[in-house]
């Protein structure tokens, strides 16, 4: 099965989410700068929330760059995982809107994680069929860095129960991590 309508479907959903995002910043009523003051919150979740949304586009791009065939199974593997990403929108109004409260970011949280596992059972999909997409199974490998965001995540949901700033800073170290394109892939391809 051809890849290109899975690609051209996964650009256009990860294009929609980021417009609902940013429809979520309201112009505030003042024409003074200090007037922008009140957007703090609501716009510093939206940054981490367009760097993460941002971050799985440029993976998946290459996850599927290295992909030579896929099979029924994964279209509903990647639907999953937009799923998950879809709901970005709605935990990132809710963390802005509350002022990085603890429920907000703990399901903030929650909400990364969801999208880390069904992005891990995307790459396990993918990668189940061995023979067609082996570039991707030697990129992948065991996916240490996969596996510790999940970690990290859990960690940072638990700490959002201590501090709600401590979650968020746990977030954005996985993005930072997660900021420069996963290379494994890149470098396989370059070899094959």
């Amino acid at each position: 099965m051809g890849k290109t309508r899975i690609e051209a479907f996964s650009d256009g959903v990860i294009a929609i989410i980021i417009t609902i995002m940013v429809l979520e910043l309201k112009v505030p009523h003042g024409a003074s700068f200090s007037d922008l003051l009140t957007l703090t919150p609501v716009f510093i979740s939206y940054v981490l929330s367009f760097a993460y949304v941002g971050i799985y586009w440029n993976n998946h791009h290459h996850l599927f760059h290295a992909v030579k065939e896929i099979h029924g199974s994964v279209l509903w593997a990647n639907l999953h995982l937009l799923f998950w990403l879809s709901l970005i929108p709605f935990v990132t109004g809710w963390m802005g809107e509350n002022h990085f409260s603890t429920a907000p970011i703990a399901l903030y949280g929650v909400n990364l994680l969801l999208c880390a596992i069904a992005y891990a059972i995307l790459v396990r999909t993918l990668t189940r069929h061995q023979h067609e997409n082996r570039v991707l199974v030697e990129a992948i490998g065991t996916d240490r860095k996969g596996w510790l965001s999940m970690v990290l995540y859990l960690v940072g949901v638990a700490l959002a129960f201590v501090h709600p700033w401590l979650g968020f800073a746990v977030y954005f170290l996985v993005a930072c991590a997660w900021f420069i394109p996963d290379s494994r892939i890149e470098k396989q391809l370059k070899r094959s």
